[in-house]
């Protein structure tokens, strides 16, 4: 039998103490005035997300007591039942702010997609452990994990939510990187994003970084073909980037693209929510304004406050120290799960361990990172501390999986 002390408290403790800089935060923002961006029906999202922490506290408790052996038998049919969930939400699903992810169950709903995430990690790490590593000569393995993520991703995009679909693509190199695959193939993967990137900053950058990574994934692999692929892909993805924001995608659709580099552009309509956000960071000063005083919150001058945008009410109202509390907290709360996955020694847990923390360090990255302007706003909620019942469920459960996989560590390795 288990002790006690052999579970993970401290990393419970980090995430206790989120969930309470959430609540928090998410108080805050849904309080004040009714107004366009604060209908009277958002006020109760507090006591909606106070609910929602107390069923994942029993969810958490309530999962300790699982075989972790259950997650691997149960995968491909948790699998299976996810996608049809999908579908059937597609068919029947409500639509949210233009996306079709919500299935209703009488006066309950959540987003199938969200739950997804877990069943599809769950799956792609059996089918991996179960084979053995991948290799250039042998990437037959690879193709069909990537298949795998790639079905739920394409319902997510039916779905029309790309914020979603962007974390289900970014566990592809993720998951085959840990399971073997080489460097220089996993560079070759996750380049056309970076060049993507650099090239919507500036088109010169972008031919840069691709004739860089060209060079540096040749240096890795020393292989002809995936040299000269790396150099059209990026090439190419350079062309597409430029013909989309020249000739392609509409004036509204440039404008949100370009809003994050370049507020001024348009900024009662795409750069509004930048704007808003810089303004309310840098407003918190040190120490902030304080726990109901800050004014670009308060005011509801930034929409979306208590979901997209709640890192700015941690800044505005606690400051630099609040922000850099919340900031350290996630910093130790990655390193932990990272030496959890290292203390394994069955390579499910490993690589469910791993999948999950890229999972949150995406989730973390993109929020933070629309927060501070660093990246185009694309809706992704933080971890633990944004709005949403479905995010935050879905975040608990696979955290108690993790935290299950670690406190049965011993009893896990006999399933070798």
């Amino acid at each position: 039998m288990n002790n006690p002390r052999d579970f993970d408290w401290t990393t419970t403790a980090i995430w206790i103490m989120l969930t309470i800089f959430g609540l928090t935060a998410i108080y805050s923002a849904t309080q004040g005035p009714v107004s366009e961006f604060l209908p009277s029906n958002i006020q109760s999202n507090f006591y909606k997300q106070l609910g929602f922490v107390v069923i994942s506290i029993l969810l958490m408790i309530g999962t300790q007591f699982i075989s972790p052996r259950a997650f691997i038998q149960l995968s491909y049919l948790a699998y299976i039942l996810g996608i049809l969930l999908m579908i059937l939400t597609l068919l029947i699903g409500s639509e949210i702010n233009g996306a079709k992810s919500w299935f209703r169950i009488g006066p309950f709903g959540f987003q199938s997609s969200e739950f997804m995430k877990i069943a599809t990690i769950l799956a792609v790490a059996n089918y991996l452990t179960s084979r053995r590593n991948i290799s250039v000569e042998n990437i037959r393995y690879a193709i069909i994990s990537v298949i795998i993520i790639l079905i739920p991703t394409a319902l997510v995009i039916a779905q029309n939510d790309f914020g979603t679909a962007i974390i289900y693509i970014a566990l592809i190199p993720v998951m085959l990187f840990w399971s073997g695959l080489p460097y220089g193939v996993s560079l070759f993967i996750i380049s056309p994003a970076i060049i993507l990137y650099l090239t919507v900053l500036n088109w010169q950058l972008g031919v840069l970084s691709a004739l860089l990574l060209t060079g540096v994934i040749f240096f890795i692999q020393r292989r002809t073909w995936l040299t000269l692929t790396s150099f059209f892909t990026g090439i190419l993805t350079v062309i597409g980037v430029r013909l989309a924001l020249t000739e392609i995608l509409q004036p509204h659709q440039v404008a949100r693209i370009v809003a994050f580099t370049n507020p001024s552009y348009d900024p009662t309509g795409a750069g509004w929510n930048v704007i808003q956000a810089k303004t309310a960071i840098g407003s918190g000063g040190f120490s902030g304004k304080g726990f109901l005083e800050g004014t670009q919150i308060q005011l509801k001058f930034l929409p979306e406050s208590y979901t997209d945008f709640i890192f700015c009410v941690i800044g505005e109202e606690f400051g630099f120290i609040g922000a850099g509390i919340v900031l350290t907290l996630f910093l130790i709360f990655f390193l932990r799960l990272l030496g959890i996955a290292g203390n394994h020694k069955h390579p499910f847990a490993q690589l469910v361990t791993v999948s999950v923390t890229a999972v949150y360090f995406i989730h973390f990255f993109i929020n933070v990172g629309s927060a501070t302007a660093l990246l185009p706003v694309i809706g992704i909620p933080l971890p633990f501390i944004s709005y949403g019942g479905s995010a935050f469920l879905a975040n608990t459960i696979m955290l108690a999986i993790i935290l299950n996989m670690d406190f049965h560590k011993r009893e896990f390795s006999i399933y070798r």
